[in-house]
Order: C-alpha cells, then structure tokens, then sequence
C-alpha cells in the first residue's frame, strides 16, 4: 500500500518534532507493504518569507490530492503586527477550510510514569483517559461578520452555528464514545448563549440514536474546573470550536506537558494530523521539544486514515515503554528521568516501535 503524505513542517519546533514523526512512520515499510510516500510543503511563517502568502497554492493543491496532511506548527512573532489574514495562523485556518475537516479529536492521558509531571496531585490524574472532539469549522474562528470598526476603536466577531453543523461533530462525539466508555459529556453555554442552546438541544435529538451511550451537559466554566479537580469523570468531552481550544489546552496538566498532545482532524475530504502545542519559538533549534505529540498524532494517523489499527496500537505502546524506561525531554524532568533531545527520544520510540513490529509480523509468519 503506498500512503501519500504532504508533511507541513512549519515554523518554530514544528520542523524538529514531524521529523521524528515521519522517521516513526517510514520504519512501517521494513515490516509490511506500507510505504509512506512524503512530500514536504510550506506553510506559516515559513510560507510567507519564501513565498508571500502563509499558505500558497502549491500547498493547497498537494494537501488535497494527498491521503492525509501531517503538520508541525505555524506562528513566528515577526508577523504579529500584521492583519490576521496575513499572519502564520491564517495559512492554517485556510488549510482547515479546504480540506474541511470538522471534528477535531483531542486525546489527552495521564501515564502513571510522568503523573508527577503534572502540577495537580497523582491521585487526581491517574486514571484519567479524555478525547476531546471539538468543532473545528464553525463559531467565532470561521463565522462573519468580523472585522474592525472604520476607527479602529472597537472590533468584532460573530459566533454562529447552524444544526447541522452540530449535529455532524456531535455524532462523531458518540461514534467515538461507544469505542470507549460509553459516555459524553457536551460543553457548552446555555444559560447565556443562543448558540449553545441549539447546540444543547441538537446533542439531545442525536444522542436519542445512540441509547448506548450515556449523555451529560457542562457549562464550559464547570468543566474547566472538573477538568483540573475531577478529570477522571470525563469520557469523551464535546464542544464548539473556541471552547474546545481552551480546555483541550487546559488538560495538558492532565499529561503534565502540552508536548504530549496529539490531535486528528477527520471527516473532511483529507484528514489533518498535528500535535496540538504551537511553534514554541522560545526553543526553537536548540533540540529540546518534546515530539511525543506529533508521534502521538503519527499513531491517530495509522488508525484513522491508514486503516492500520495493530500497527497504531504498537506506536503507542512504544511511546509508553520509552517513557517507563525514564526517557523524557526537559518538559517532563524529575528525579530519576533521563533526559535526552528531541531527536534521541524520537530514535528510542522508532526503536521500541520497530522491536514490536518485528514480533508482530515475526508472530504472523510462523
């Protein structure tokens, strides 16, 4: 099987950790037909200095004839004092947009080994298993009129949802809870927003086709606080776009590190794969970005896009083993860890990965 993959390093630390990312994945084809076939492309800052624009047709158009889009990260703060169109993040909302991939899936776990990492106790965390399945197409990222005023005194967004739009990523929510515990817990503000009472009342029609699967409601500030106090009463965890971003950020004091998060963006014409930390241009080049969740994300990839569902299990054991070994990036330093760089830790998960593959396929042949 040849797997056709546009790879948008970015900026920042995005180039360092999608080069382990990629490494992880091209080590399939020494076990089975899988061969990834990549294709670099900019993207962000990296796409304005070379080609004007955050986000270029030649991107555009390998993206979309690609079978899926693995990503770094985009943002530089030489163009923060630019209009939001012309900005890094503008190449990735546009990216969004034309591959439309609505449903945004966030996994977020607390490995026993590094729960010490986190800044909540041990006995809060352990245990704690969240995917959060965000909107990613609507709200106030996507929704007009925005704008600023003719003075430039005031500016504007407007949050908008449709049914539809809700209906669609709230079955995937249900989709994915009934691979799991059963249960979701949809996020909104209902008591102040007309938004989230269609959004509560649309949730309340869909899960009716899913009696299997138990349906809860949060207000968005409760659920920030249970997601610190209480995280593991959450099974899958659905919201809007904006509320999504904030509290999928929030629970990386769950994993004890942002760099452990990984994401998938499906239901779209190509699936977008991207660790959910931004270009941390504060250590950018110096080899100590934790690229746990872009390999994280090369593992949601297997599964979701490549059909590979042994192979993505075997990628995420691999990460677990390396991280029982005591192997970390400084992000998750602590007594009696090894700290190695992006690129050793990367290496020590190809070499896990590759050591269950070989019994894998060693098992099969006999």
């Amino acid at each position: 099987m040849r797997f056709k993959l546009t790879v948008l390093p970015g900026d920042g630390v995005g180039p360092e950790v999608t080069r382990e990312a990629v490494t992880v994945l091209r080590a399939l084809s020494h076990f089975s037909d899988c061969e990834f076939i990549c294709e670099e492309k900019p993207i962000g800052g990296a796409a304005i200095r070379s080609h004007g624009t955050p986000i270029p047709e030649t991107t555009l158009d390998a993206c979309l004839k690609s079978d899926a889009v693995f990503l770094g990260a985009v943002g530089a703060p030489e163009f923060d004092d630019r209009p939001t169109d012309q900005k890094p993040e503008a190449g990735l909302l546009a990216l969004r947009t034309a591959l439309g991939g609505f449903a945004n899936l966030r996994p977020a776990v607390s490995f026993p080994v590094i729960a010490d990492c986190s800044p909540l106790r041990r006995s809060r965390v352990e245990g704690a298993d969240v995917l959060f399945v965000r909107e990613l197409l609507g709200g106030l990222y996507f929704a007009q009129p925005r704008g600023f005023s003719s003075d430039g005194h005031s500016a504007f967004n407007t949050m908008r949802y449709s049914a539809e739009e809700v209906e669609r990523v709230a079955r995937i929510a249900f989709e994915q809870a009934r691979m799991r515990r059963k249960k979701v817990t949809s996020v909104d503000k209902a008591n102040v927003l007309e938004t989230s009472q269609l959004w509560r009342r649309t949730v309340i029609e869909v899960a009716k086709d899913f009696p299997d699967v138990q349906l809860d409601h949060m207000y968005v500030d409760a659920c920030a606080m249970h997601l610190v106090s209480n995280p593991t009463r959450f099974d899958v965890v659905l919201t809007e776009n904006l509320f999504g971003d904030i509290l999928s950020d929030e629970a990386a004091a769950i994993t004890g590190s942002l760099g452990m998060l990984g994401s998938a963006t499906i239901g779209g014409a190509v699936d977008l794969y991207e660790p959910v930390h931004g270009s941390a241009p504060d250590i950018a080049g110096k080899g100590i970005a934790n690229p746990l969740g872009a390999i994280a994300s090369a593992a949601m990839l297997l599964r979701q896009s490549a059909g590979l569902r042994h192979e993505a299990a075997d990628l995420e054991s691999a990460i677990r083993r390396v991280l029982d070994d005591g192997y970390c990036t400084p992000d998750l330093a602590g007594e009696k860890r090894k700290v190695v760089s992006t690129h050793e830790l990367g290496e020590l998960v190809e070499q896990r990965f590759m050591e269950l593959l070989d019994r894998r396929f060693s098992y099969h042949a006999v």
